[in-house]
């Protein structure tokens, strides 16, 4: 089965239309992975979505690991969850402090790490007040949108 163009399209308007950001399909040897990128604006905080080109790949089957539940809930506190897919940084440098550490008071609006989306270092700040119970992705690691990446109680 050749993806066909039409196929292709119709794909992206589920993409688009729905709250998805990944959608992958294999077929024997060939495989298509249509992505969306959320980028927020640094000022005001508002989100846009931008597609990724859609290309047919005909390459040998990939296999992905599954991506981590975008809800967990858990008596850990309040979630702070990436806005976008990106590289997740816990300082703002490589040889400086980090933002925070498990234990740290912070409140809402304080800047708990960067996630950096196409060369765009983007602050994420805290929606709660309170103390990080909990950081649950290692400096350098690639985040999916939704993911968990502190917990503050």
């Amino acid at each position: 089965m050749k993806f066909e163009t039409d196929y292709i399209e119709k794909l992206a308007k589920v993409l688009a239309d729905t709250g998805l950001t990944e959608i992958s399909l294999e077929d024997g040897e060939q495989a298509i992975t249509l992505r969306k990128e959320v980028v927020i604006a640094p000022a005001p905080q508002i989100a846009a979505p931008q597609a990724a080109p859609v290309v047919p790949a005909a390459v040998p089957a990939v296999s992905e690991q599954p991506a981590e539940p975008a809800a967990q809930k858990a008596s850990k506190g309040t979630p702070i969850t990436s806005p976008m897919v990106g590289t997740f940084y816990k300082s703002p440098s490589p040889d400086a402090e980090p933002f925070v550490t498990v234990g740290s008071t912070v409140k809402k609006g304080d800047i708990v790490c960067i996630v950096e989306a196409m060369k765009m270092m983007n602050e994420i700040e805290s929606e709660v007040s309170g103390t990080v119970t909990e950081i649950c992705v290692e400096d350098g690691q690639p985040v999916e949108f939704g993911q968990v990446l502190l917990y503050v109680e």
